[in-house]
């Protein structure tokens, strides 16, 4: 069953009001992404940087509508680098610890392995014949995105630098913000489920103490094999497996790397849905972006499809899965916009149409 939220969090209260967008109401587990639509900055003065966008357009049905991305416009042919921080998140619920440092099955920390995967190295891709770049996926995606004027402007693109690896946020929440629980989607490892309204003012609060982070770089913080719910932490309120906001013009991120194969959030497919969307819905100017069928947001149309909307990458002797993104043909966007007039990365495999009003 695919579900679509869409979530409002109250400024003061930080309380999610969530409405299922689909036949059903959610009745978890059921696995998604959300988003906490922008809040006010923490702040009143204006910040020394902000976050490089550009500001876009299509006219579908006679409507126009305008977006606003990450980077320069692709006519300009310009290099847009973000640097990125990632915050590892170290979660202990009574004796069991969920910590993005400590070394997984691998060999590796699951830190590591996202340091290593396809969001911060580059390999090639090639769709459909043509050979968009040798770059990170996100930038590759967003150039066969915007192949129609990309192809004449090649310098274009929109990377991550670093990342920086940042001291771990530690946290040890009651049973009001997480609790011990199973993986609902297969097997018995642990994992851990995490009151949404509980941490993201945890993640607010990180941003304000590190000086470092500020409004035109990208903090990431990851969990793994943890869960958020909305409501109070069952599994009859799961599974989020990430979301990105913004407090005023600082943009920021949540994914979690669940560490069994094949599992919802598999190893970085929560993290390249997550930054796809943060790069073309970033929310830093009070708003995401709207479109006829509600936010601009990539990734949320594929989640609900096989393997979650992923696809196996491998590098450096891991195999990744990286989630399928559609193009702006799927919102509208005349079909000369994308690489081959495509509506999705992959050459849209789940046979995706025009999006609706309903989603």
């Amino acid at each position: 069953m695919k579900v679509r939220i869409s979530c409002k969090l109250a400024a003061i209260a930080l309380a999610v009001v969530c409405a299922a967008v689909a036949q059903d109401q959610i009745a978890g587990p059921v696995p998604r992404f959300v988003t906490l639509p922008p809040k006010a900055s923490v702040g009143t003065a204006q910040p020394l940087v902000t976050l490089p966008t550009w500001t876009g357009s299509f006219t579908y049905l006679g409507t126009k509508y305008t977006y606003y991305m990450v980077g320069t416009a692709p006519n300009t042919g310009t290099s847009t680098t973000v640097p990125a921080f990632i915050i590892p998140v170290k979660i202990t619920i009574g004796s069991h610890t969920f910590d993005p440092n400590t070394t997984n099955d691998a060999g590796e920390s699951v830190v590591q392995q996202t340091v290593e995967s396809p969001i911060f190295q580059n390999q090639t891709y090639t769709l459909g014949g043509t050979n968009v770049g040798t770059t990170q996926y996100e930038d590759a995606y967003q150039r066969a995105n915007f192949w129609g004027t990309v192809k004449s402007h090649t310098g274009y693109h929109v990377l991550l630098s670093g990342p920086t690896i940042l001291p771990a946020l530690t946290l040890s929440p009651g049973s009001n913000g997480a609790v011990l629980s199973r993986n609902p989607f297969g097997g018995s490892v642990p994992t851990a489920l995490v009151n949404i309204t509980w941490i993201d003012p945890k993640f607010g609060a990180y941003i304000t103490a590190h000086t470092q982070i500020m409004p035109d770089t990208i903090p990431i913080f990851v969990t793994v094999n943890t869960y958020l719910t909305q409501g109070p932490p069952n599994l009859n309120n799961c599974c989020i497996g990430g979301y990105h906001s913004a407090n005023g013009p600082q943009s920021y991120s949540h994914s979690t790397f669940i560490t069994i194969p094949g599992d919802f959030s598999q190893d970085v497919s929560a993290l390249s849905h997550e930054l796809g969307e943060w790069m073309d819905d970033p929310g830093v100017k009070g708003t995401f972006n709207r479109v006829r069928c509600g936010s601009l947001e990539n990734g949320d149309p594929e989640e609900g499809f096989t393997n979650f909307g992923a696809f196996p990458y491998t590098l450096g002797g891991f195999t990744y899965n990286l989630q399928d993104l559609v193009f702006l043909e799927y919102f509208g966007a005349p079909t000369t916009t994308s690489v081959h007039g495509w509506m999705t990365f992959h050459d849209n495999p789940f046979g995706l149409r025009v999006c609706s009003n309903g989603g």
